[in-house]
């Protein structure tokens, strides 16, 4: 089996989901790929979790195993021959080290922005809080979940199976090329959210259209506890 560019843990992933517009994001849409949807409806999802236990190509890199990221997604497929192959397209990745930005816009044509960042965790003995922080025009922006201490399987066909079972990332190359690569991890456990709290400037982040869809509240958050991940090197793909 071919050795993973990049493996790490991803830890105490918080996803607010929003409903959008197909109309929206075809704009943003890598080629030979297609909206995907869960019961007709399309979505954005703004993610934040922790990496950790980073290494590239089997080698840790001082003062970037452990960071923050959060990120603006939207879901896809592309068939490859008879399978269906499921995945996501980042709008915009931010991270706390401008040295990850940069690998990752490089390698991997993504969208990847560098901002100050924190996060905070409280575990207590029935609760978890998790609270990721990036900083935008001077200002703390958040994303935060607070939710039940033991996480549980999801639902075959629920919408956590939806926002959380993606293995490929694709990226916009250009109108006849499409970049893609695979992530693989086990499936994630979902702890219940019962209350969340979102400040983000979107309009400035992510422009005026993204800015309404995130002004709205979310249709729902999760807390999906995480695992050890895998990601390969990227391949390209080219339009018929």
């Amino acid at each position: 089996m071919p050795q993973p560019f990049l493996t790490a843990k991803w830890q105490n992933l918080v996803m607010a989901n929003y409903p959008i517009e197909a109309s929206i994001l075809k704009a943003y849409l890598p080629c030979s790929t297609e909206l995907d949807a869960f019961n007709g409806i399309h979505y954005v999802s703004l993610v934040g979790f922790l990496f950790a236990r980073t290494k590239v190509m089997g080698l840790s890199i001082p003062f970037h195993r452990t960071f923050e990221e959060v990120n603006l997604r939207f879901y896809v497929r592309y068939k490859d021959g008879d399978e269906w192959k499921r995945g996501v397209v980042f709008l915009k990745e931010i991270v706390p080290r401008r040295a990850i930005s940069f690998v990752a816009n490089i390698l991997y044509g993504e969208n990847y922005s560098t901002r100050n960042m924190k996060h905070n965790w409280k575990l207590d003995e029935e609760n978890l809080e998790v609270g990721y922080f990036w900083k935008v025009a001077g200002e703390w922006n958040y994303l935060k979940a607070k939710a039940e201490k033991e996480p549980e399987d999801w639902v075959k066909g629920s919408a956590e199976e939806f926002i959380t079972e993606h293995y490929w990332g694709y990226t916009f190359v250009n109108e006849k090329c499409s970049g893609t690569y695979q992530v693989s991890h086990p499936r994630w456990k979902i702890h219940k959210v019962i209350e969340h709290d979102i400040f983000c400037n979107a309009e400035k982040l992510y422009g005026p259209a993204f800015g309404n869809v995130l002004k709205q509240e979310p249709s729902s958050v999760f807390l999906a506890a995480g695992s050890e991940i895998s990601v390969m090197k990227g391949t390209k793909i080219f339009a018929p």
